[in-house]
């Protein structure tokens, strides 16, 4: 039997304590030594010196040191210097962020009580909760943190926040009575308190159950500890290309050497000349480029409400395929707002929406005034007597301090003009019963100015209408009636299957002289006045979003802790429930297996009532059917789910540090509609990416063809090493980040998420590169040997030829790679950045040619102006070859 269905001496019995003296210290010493302390463990950590090492196994690394090896044999050592610093830049970046990932641990501990009041050998103690052992008895009461988990024995109010651990922000109203029905989720255990939630309402007393790592929050710790983070797209993407990369380097080196040595070549000049080709080969400044490219999204994501915590996120959230929402908070705007009122067989709507008390009430499409109808006037009027919320601004925002249910009646009220100053004025509280979690009910006895008393009551509509024996109907007192109560019923289930949570309203007159004693005398004999329906509204902006994401191809997912009635309407609202889409419980889910799931997940449009093990099955089957999974949530409860997402996102404002440290990014809004907004950046990044891939791979190979044909032609090099590397590390780059600051095109959120597996050369980006590079490279060729057969004797003219023809020839092409059809298809001046930069990239080649140092270094001399006509004809045949075939295509 469990905990939540035994009864109080069942319970001293399974745990071996007593109620009334708790435990003796020697039998708290014996199970401490048992079970240990009561806090969260950690398990084990790596050192801080293997970490920092780890981040230099990745194959572009591998890739960069190579290139730092080789520009040190040929004695570049400012190149090698810099390609270290890049190394080491990288690698701290690396460091740092994985660090961080182990503070969502630390977190989490913080959310366990510091101290609790304990009962031990009859009499109550404060200890450090640490200290706390299962059998335990504690008594806590309004502010307080529950300090381990709970079986609840006495209550008297008692209300405790729980979102941390089920997203819900209503506080639950707990019983002490044992619960011998069968619960959907955590969040229905209404007599079990657990570690780190917050009393808001009350007090309590209860019996350890659970503690340490065996508690619901230690769950989820450890969820943390064995989940582990998954490798992104653009990590994945990055490690097949430097494999790619650091393969053809070797190979074409080998080639080199063996083709020259078989033509009567030695072997050191052969070595030096592979060498050069390697260097070629390898484009020393991608991973920096994409660094800085990424750090700028980053930048630009800040402007959208949302903050990156590890960089590789950005390009992720740009294929995700899969959007897993909470909906408190997130897709609604987590403050309960009345938008529908009943009484005596008529229905109102409220307009507005949120704690802003403004608003009209409707009959039908009529506009009333409150005041006009006796029965809504005195609903709204009882509704803020009987009520302790107040409603305050902060920065410039209306907020309740209170219960938000008891916030909407207040809100409902202010809107049809009420006010509690107002009410004061003309009525008196001569005494409260509490709301108690056993009778539903909150009740007030009341004075007006006439000296006439009476009782007001609210609570659940079907605990209220029993204690009823008359109703407010036509504005007047009659019997409350079989028929009167089936229009009561029926306006319950109405208003239920708008996803409304009803509050009943009801009063009685007291005769003069009468006193009250207790809540079973006030409660009795009611008049019936009406419903107040409530709901957490959706945001505005988060349906179009849902829309726009659909449309690119990203299928949005509600996850919530609520009811499924309530998720659902919501779900419908928004958009996101539609057609044969399905609707499952945390309960139906329980009982599927990971296969059972991964067949019906992709037909799933919302989870309800789902646990922190559920969130993370349904990402798991997600990611197992190939999605790329973007996972928001606010709660300890959603953290697992969070870090094993492929993109977890955090909120902002209702987050807790917990979520926020297991997350790869924040929302400040917490709204959903940023999310959409970040999936477009994202995009846009990885978009950008494969433009700089593209311009500097096809440069390489530029780079590569030149000097190969020239070795099988057995030419003189075209190019020496040095200006190879300048190329690669100037040229190249500049106009490369100018490429990872370009606009969006127009489709981009038209399209379908890439596939997951989908190559980095994938949609014709290797034909591409491949064929720019082979015609970049003869165009440099052909001007070096034109120059070089007219002058045999001046090698170093002809090699600054080819320098100067393969630099304008990438800087030409670098406009063609702003766009995936051709250099005509975008406009050449629509990036500001890459105009500047290659302007720069000019600027730097003229002084490597012209500015007397620096010839020795480049091994340059000054062109002839008529030269200049041959290096920018032969530069611009490779471009604008490639852009005539898109024209003739383009007119068929």
């Amino acid at each position: 039997m469990k905990f939540r269905e035994m009864d109080t001496q069942q319970i001293e019995t399974a745990l071996e304590t007593s109620v009334r003296l708790g435990l003796k210290e020697a039998e708290v010493n014996k199970r401490q030594q048992l079970k240990g302390y009561n806090e969260l463990q950690e398990g084990e950590k790596q050192s801080a010196i293997l970490l920092f090492f780890a981040q230099f196994k990745d194959f572009m690394v591998i890739v960069l040191l190579a290139a730092t090896l080789i520009s040190g044999i040929l004695g570049e050592y400012i190149d090698a210097i810099a390609i270290i610093a890049i190394i080491l830049v990288n690698g701290f970046l690396g460091f740092f962020q994985e660090r961080k990932a182990e503070k969502s641990l630390e977190a989490l501990k913080q959310m366990a009580a510091p101290q609790v009041q304990v009962l031990r050998d009859g009499e109550w103690k404060r200890i450090p909760s640490r200290e706390a052992v299962m059998g335990d008895i504690l008594k806590f009461t309004s502010g307080d943190r529950i300090g381990a988990d709970l079986r609840i024995i006495e209550s008297a109010s008692l209300e405790i926040e729980e979102s941390a651990l089920t997203g819900e922000s209503v506080p639950v109203a707990k019983l002490n009575e044992a619960i011998r029905y069968d619960v959907e989720s955590i969040g229905d255990e209404v007599n079990l308190a657990f570690m780190g939630t917050m009393v808001t309402r009350g007090s309590g007393t209860g019996v350890v159950i659970a503690t340490g790592m065996e508690t619901a929050m230690g769950k989820i710790a450890d969820l943390l500890q064995s989940t582990e983070t998954q490798i992104t797209p653009l990590q994945r993407r990055l490690e097949q290309l430097g494999k790619i990369l650091i393969f053809t380097a070797l190979f074409l080196t080998i080639v080199v050497v063996a083709t020259g040595i078989l033509q009567g070549n030695d072997l050191y000049t052969m070595f030096l000349s592979g060498v050069s080709l390697a260097v070629a080969a390898i484009p020393e400044g991608l991973p920096a480029i994409v660094t800085v490219a990424l750090s700028l999204g980053v930048q630009r994501m800040i402007r959208k409400n949302a903050i990156v915590r590890k960089l590789p996120a950005v390009e992720t959230l740009g294929c995700a395929s899969v959007i897993c929402s909470d909906k408190t908070g997130t897709m609604t705007q987590n403050k309960m707002t009345v938008t529908h009122v009943w009484s005596g067989g008529k229905t109102w709507n409220v307009s507005g929406t949120g704690y802003q008390p403004d608003g009209e009430f409707y009959d039908g499409e009529k506009k009333v005034a409150p005041k006009s109808d006796k029965s809504l006037h005195q609903l709204l009027t009882f509704g803020l007597l009987c009520n302790h919320a107040d409603l305050v601004v902060k920065d410039s925002k209306y907020v309740v301090d209170g219960d938000p249910t008891e916030g909407a009646l207040l809100v409902s009220a202010m809107k049809a003009g009420l006010t509690r100053e107002s009410l004061m004025n003309n009525f008196t509280i001569v005494k409260e019963f509490p709301f108690d979690s056993t009778r539903k009910m909150m009740s007030v006895v009341v004075k007006d100015e006439n000296g006439k008393q009476f009782v007001v009551v609210k609570g659940a509509p079907d605990v209220l209408i029993s204690r009823c024996d008359s109703i407010l109907w036509s504005q007047k007192s009659q019997f409350l009636s079989e028929e009167n109560i089936n229009h009561v019923q029926e306006a319950i289930n109405g208003l239920a299957s708008l996803a409304l949570r009803t509050i009943a309203i009801g009063f009685k007159p007291l005769s003069p002289g009468t006193i009250l004693l207790d809540e079973a005398e006030a409660e009795r004999n009611l008049v019936f006045i009406g419903l107040q329906g409530m709901i957490d509204p959706p945001r505005a902006e988060v349906g179009l979003a849902v829309k726009e994401s659909r449309e690119a191809g990203i299928k949005t997912v509600m996850i919530t802790g609520d009811h499924a009635q309530t998720a659902k309407a919501i779900a419908s609202q928004l958009g996101i429930l539609r057609g044969k889409e399905k609707v499952i419980e945390g309960k139906q889910l329980a009982e599927m297996s990971m296969g059972d799931l991964e067949d019906v997940v992709e037909d799933v449009a919302v989870f309800a009532r789902v646990s922190p093990e559920d969130k993370l099955k349904i990402v798991k089957a997600f990611q197992n059917k190939g999605h790329i999974v973007a996972m928001t949530g606010d709660g300890v409860n959603d953290a697992p789910a969070i870090k094993t997402a492929d993109i977890g996102i955090a909120m902002g404002i209702t987050g807790t540090d917990v979520a926020k440290e297991a997350s790869s990014l924040i929302l400040l809004d917490d709204n959903f509609a940023s999310i959409k907004s970040a999936i477009a950046e994202g995009r846009n990044i990885y978009e950008n990416i494969r433009k700089f891939i593209r311009y500097l791979l096809a440069s390489n190979v530029g780079e590569i063809m030149v000097m190969f044909f020239a070795m099988l032609m057995a030419l003189p090099l075209p190019l020496v090493p040095i200006q190879i590397l300048w190329v690669n590390l100037v040229t190249d780059g500049l106009p490369a980040m100018a490429l990872g600051l370009d606009k969006a095109e127009g489709d981009l959120m038209k399209r379908k998420p890439r596939h997951p597996n989908e190559g980095v050369f994938a949609r014709g980006l290797g034909w591409k590169i491949i064929s720019r590079g082979i015609l970049i490279g003869l165009a440099t060729l052909i001007a070096f040997i034109v120059v070089y057969k007219n002058n045999p004797d001046n090698l170093v003219y002809a090699q600054t030829i080819a320098f100067a023809t393969l630099v304008m020839a990438q800087l030409i092409h670098v406009f063609d790679c702003r766009s995936e059809k051709s250099i005509l298809a975008r406009n050449p001046f629509g990036n500001k950045y890459l105009i500047g930069a290659v302007i720069s990239s000019l600027l730097l080649m003229l002084i490597a040619i012209y500015y007397p140092p620096f010839q020795p270094i480049f091994h340059t001399v000054p062109i002839a102006m008529r030269d200049w006509l041959l290096v920018i004809g032969m530069a611009s045949i490779p471009t604008f070859l490639l852009a005539g075939t898109f024209l003739v295509r383009k007119t068929k």
